[in-house]
């Protein structure tokens, strides 16, 4: 009965997929995923490291001190709740992601024990649904050695097609030398990475007003970005491929600020070329929230580096993201790169 219920939530799966193909396939590149193992693992051994669950009406919610994350609802790891949502969303593909706080608040062990069950939890859902997900690997950065031989296990064996990594790593820029082998071995695998806030800074004037996510996410992308640029980490690897989360944070609006650093400030005059001539090393999520600001990085940075985004199913992400891409009154070659002609690229699908 069991795998009955399998192969018909399959074939359902194919249906609808092929159904989707009727309008402009959509690619939803910002899209968490939290297994059941890894909450289990969280409620047995994260009290040590200061992470919790406690119980919520709709879910679990997770505690990092003074931060909670959640609910954790069934739609995180349910995959036929998750499908059938995709479905009322016109969204084709979910690239599947954990969330904060991720595994770097977890020692050596650990942190190498719940990277590896998420990725092959999110294996095991683009095995099930092969047109419906792909996977993005979570790395234990914390033990550099560690992440190195994880991003080729998730890469080679379990066909991830992208790499998953925090802003910074425990209050460490990714620029840091101890990342470097990371960098590299993703580099030589020809993935992208997908950055996402974790650890925000400022978090200690951030703790009223939800302002740790509103304010504090934005920034922080804008910190590591700039970092990767002015360290010279993306000189160095000219062919890596970075997406911003939220539109690319505050970076994007401040990049004439930092250009003209570049031109009157001595520590900025390492790099060779203005940081305005690397907008278009990254590539950017739609998640602004607000039509004109997402207007404004299309012209900034060209319609080809732009990806839908939806930040599913948390309440600060899109309920309709793929309408947020049609009502800007795009041209149609536009609307299908940024819905899914640009991810299809990076992630190498069909």
């Amino acid at each position: 009965m069991k795998q009955r219920r399998k192969t018909n939530a399959r074939k359902r799966a194919a249906v609808s997929a092929r159904r989707l193909r009727h309008t402009i396939p959509a690619i939803d590149i910002h899209a968490h995923f939290v297994p059941e193992e890894y909450l289990r693992l969280i409620e047995a051994e994260g009290e040590p490291y200061g992470v919790r669950l406690r119980s919520g009406a709709n879910g679990p919610m997770i505690v990092v001190g003074q931060a909670v994350i959640g609910p954790i609802t069934a739609h995180y790891h349910n995959l036929d709740l998750r499908l059938k949502a995709m479905d009322a969303q016109r969204v084709t593909v979910h690239a599947l992601s954990l969330n904060p706080p991720m595994v770097y608040w977890a020692d050596d062990a650990l942190g190498v024990r719940l990277a590896r069950l998420v990725n092959d939890a999110m294996a095991e859902a683009t095995r099930a649904h092969p047109e419906r997900f792909v996977a993005l690997a979570t790395l234990p950065m914390q033990d550099p050695e560690a992440a190195v031989n994880e991003v080729d296990r998730a890469v080679k064996e379990l066909g991830c097609r992208g790499i998953y990594l925090g802003t910074n790593i425990r209050g460490k820029e990714l620029n840091d030398s101890l990342f470097l082998p990371v960098f590299e071995r993703i580099n030589a695998l020809r993935v992208p990475i997908f950055l996402h806030p974790f650890n925000v800074i400022g978090s200690q004037r951030l703790t009223s007003y939800y302002l740790h996510n509103l304010l504090g996410n934005p920034f922080d992308t804008a910190v590591a970005a700039a970092n990767l640029i002015f360290s010279g980490l993306l000189d160095r690897f000219p062919k890596l491929d970075i997406c911003l989360p939220h539109a690319g944070g505050a970076f994007p609006y401040l990049i004439g600020r930092l250009n003209h650093g570049w031109k009157v400030r001595q520590e900025c005059r390492g790099l060779k070329k203005p940081p305005l001539s690397y907008l278009r090393r990254f590539t950017y999520d739609t998640i602004s929230h607000a039509p004109q600001s997402l207007r404004y990085l299309i012209d900034l940075v060209g319609a080809d580096r732009v990806m839908l985004g939806s930040d599913y199913c948390f309440d600060m992400g899109y309920e309709r993201p793929v309408k947020v891409i049609t009502a800007l009154k795009l041209s149609r070659k536009d609307q299908e790169k940024i819905l899914s002609r640009n991810a299809a690229r990076l992630l190498r699908l069909g």
